[in-house]
């Protein structure tokens, strides 16, 4: 099969779906691989190293969906990839259609097959979406930590305080794998940690891990309230797979909160967890509202393009020589990849990610050949 990589578009986003050890491994098992001119500049991965792989360097993304079937990609494509998307094209990458309805119009105009990293799984595991959550956890205590220096308009604190002076107080709501990777750093930091959730095993995971360093409480509103109060840093980390992420702190609750504290919303490309996150980018991250920083990049982990990059392309080989092989015969040996199918043939085809955007959904195997 012709696979394509193409440069990614959104604004500051530098990752690459597919590093050249990838390449060649697709090259040797007898696929054509076209990469366009640049794409894997961001992530340390020039043009020389891909043509080394075996890969055709082709000038512009056209050239890559002319000569493509299936689409290798980081996010969701823009507006002016849609409009190059046929009906035979078979999309791999993240979507996260539920925060962007005008993404998921295009894709359904389009009639290809569009395959989501973020809905890839089954058992409650999402293993192509894991290697970013682990990333953008870690990331979000990092730039929480960051924003609150007073040059960059926090309070100007210290997560991890002084003798005499008391650490600072790191809430994250939710812990999944991006909740236990921002625990992990603050708790590195030096920081006083409190865990939310409303899944007890994962609670008792958090406790399992760290013991009495990490308070849990299962995550009520009130629970939230009492927390985000008495918080510095709230990391928002919350997922329902494909769906909107539902909205845990509300704006009354800013009000308690001490001014020039952050707030670090990793669900932001489900939506977001705050009433007041609105997606921003790495040129542009933060804005304040009621004395409150807020953090809400939609591709946190595009701000590590040499680590993500790689973690991602590791995570989706696997996926990506048997797609090469096949829709039919991939969903046959990974079954996985029934619910990673969000649309196909102008129908969406997930029922979480159609709830997420109001719609209905239709079965996959209804409207493909998957035998």
């Amino acid at each position: 099969m012709n696979i394509g990589v193409v440069t990614e578009i959104k604004p500051d986003e530098r990752r690459v779906a597919v590093l050249p050890n990838a390449v060649a491994d697709l090259v040797h098992r007898g696929h054509a691989v076209f990469v366009e001119a640049g794409a894997g500049n961001g992530a340390g991965a020039p043009d020389t190293a891909f043509e080394r792989a075996g890969a055709t360097i082709v000038p512009t993304a056209g050239d890559v969906f002319d000569r493509s079937k299936l689409i290798v990609h980081v996010k969701e494509p823009q507006q002016a990839e849609i409009a190059m998307l046929r009906p035979d094209h078979v999309l791999f990458t993240y979507l996260h259609l539920a925060a962007y309805p005008a993404v998921a119009d295009g894709l359904l105009a389009s009639g290809a097959t569009a395959i989501a990293y973020e809905t890839v799984g089954e058992k409650g595991t999402l293993p192509l979406l894991a290697p970013m959550s682990h990333i953008a956890g870690r990331l979000s205590t990092q730039v929480g930590a960051h924003y609150l220096m007073a040059h960059n308009g926090g309070m100007g604190l210290l997560l991890g305080g002084h003798a005499g002076v008391p650490q600072g107080q790191v809430v994250v709501i939710g812990a999944g794998s991006a909740g236990m990777n921002a625990i992990d750093v603050a708790v590195g930091l030096g920081a006083r940690v409190t865990a939310l959730d409303v899944d007890v095993d994962a609670l008792e995971r958090v406790q399992h891990r760290w013991d009495s360093r990490v308070v849990t409480e299962y995550s009520t509103r009130g629970a939230v309230e009492k927390w985000t109060a008495r918080a510095d840093l709230v990391i928002g980390a919350v997922l329902v797979a494909g769906d909107r992420a539902p909205v845990i702190v509300d704006r009354p609750m800013l009000a308690a909160m001490h001014e020039g504290a952050v707030m670090v919303d990793i669900s932001i490309d489900q939506g977001g967890c705050f009433e007041t996150s609105r997606e921003t980018t790495h040129h542009d991250p933060t804005y304040v509202v009621d004395g409150i920083v807020h953090y809400a990049v939609g591709n946190i982990p595009g701000s590590v393009p040499h680590t993500s990059s790689r973690a991602l392309s590791n995570a989706t080989l696997p996926y990506v020589h048997l797609l090469a092989d096949g829709l039919a015969s991939a969903v046959a040996a990974r079954p996985e990849l029934i619910p990673g199918i969000n649309l196909a043939a102008g129908a969406l085809t997930n029922t979480a990610v159609a709830h997420g955007l109001g719609m209905a959904a239709a079965d996959p195997r209804s409207v493909l050949p998957l035998g």
